[in-house]
């Protein structure tokens, strides 16, 4: 599949008006993406003011290649990382300069066409009619999505999907993994870019922060797109299991924060006596079973206190999700 320009006939024309009175930055990661950049250079849409290539350290032709498209289109501005920083710190390079060049927006297309332009407005509308601070793209609710995705990367991104709403607190948001997103100025502004997680897992370690400071996030369907020459070197297990540290570590510092520091929730409470609950529990069953193998049957008190550590923390765990749930309503 290739792209084509997308018209400006696709768009009402309100908000194409809106568009072209914004000023809207297109940061675009690449690493060895010498088949498909020109994809996407060549397919942006006449209202992307900016196309900010991030070269990260690639070993091919990316950069020349980047270089002579420039010449071609003043839009195009190439940054070539010393060292190859990953796709987190490439898009953080992409962010600072739209940052300190006044972009009202930022979208995020990767160097592989995986994204379709014509999804733009899909992106951008949120942020300049209703308010919202972070768009992403999900794949996951597209109609013939289990048929596009493969059967290994739909079921690895469902469940570090579910693993993202504990830890961000966006409980209305999947499809984690997707790239595609845009951000508005504020965000541009007010988030440390330096400090972001620089691999895969910037997706996941970005919605933390956004939540942390109360950012509006909602998701847009858009089309998967495979199969047009990408390369992927992802190992599934290894970013998994990575992107799922991220996640806990990140997620009890955001309940901390936001819940302790800020401004104090009793959810901590529920999750704090959950998860101690949650250790007594185990160590009760082990019990039983120890004592079940020595002596022929399971001693009563240890069942009686095992089915209520079990109870006590299950019930512990659901009240501080709703909780959390009913506290970032507004944040949809």
């Amino acid at each position: 599949m290739h792209f084509v320009k997308p018209c400006d006939d696709e768009v009402d024309d309100g908000f194409l008006r809106v568009l072209r009175q914004k000023k809207i930055g297109v940061v675009v990661p690449c690493h060895n993406e010498q088949k498909n950049i020109t994809i996407v250079t060549r397919t942006l849409p006449d209202y992307v003011d900016a196309i900010v290539v991030i070269d990260d350290r690639s070993t091919d032709d990316t950069a020349a290649i980047v270089e002579r498209e420039a010449e071609e289109d003043d839009r195009i501005v190439l940054i070539r990382h010393d060292t190859n920083q990953g796709v987190g710190g490439a898009i953080a390079t992409g962010y600072e300069w739209c940052r300190d060049n006044g972009c009202d927006a930022a979208v995020v297309m990767a160097g592989d066409a995986q994204m379709d332009p014509a999804e733009l407005p899909t992106l951008l509308r949120p942020l300049f009619e209703d308010g919202v601070n972070y768009t992403k793209g999900n794949r996951l609710i597209y109609q013939q999505a289990r048929n596009i995705i493969p059967g290994v990367r739909f079921f690895g991104n469902a469940i570090l999907s579910l693993l993202t709403k504990f830890a961000s607190g966006y409980w209305h948001v999947a499809d984690s993994q997707c790239g595609y997103t845009a951000v508005d100025r504020k965000v541009l502004q007010r988030v440390d870019w330096s400090h972001m997680y620089k691999r895969y897992g910037q997706p996941n370690d970005l919605l933390v922060t956004l939540n942390i400071q109360n950012f509006r996030v909602r998701d847009v369907p858009i089309r998967p797109v495979y199969n047009v020459g990408e390369v992927s070197g992802i190992n599934i297990r290894r970013v998994t299991f990575t992107i799922s540290s991220i996640l806990l570590r990140r997620g009890l510092q955001r309940l901390w924060l936001k819940y302790v520091v800020y401004d104090f929730h009793p959810l901590v409470l529920f999750f704090f006596f959950g998860c101690v609950m949650g250790v007594a529990s185990m160590l009760f069953f082990l019990s039983v079973i120890v004592n079940w193998i020595d002596d022929g049957h399971a001693p009563i008190l240890s069942t009686l206190a095992f089915l209520f550590s079990v109870s006590f923390s299950v019930n512990s765990l659901f009240f501080s999700m709703w909780m959390d749930m009913e506290r970032n309503k507004h944040l949809r």
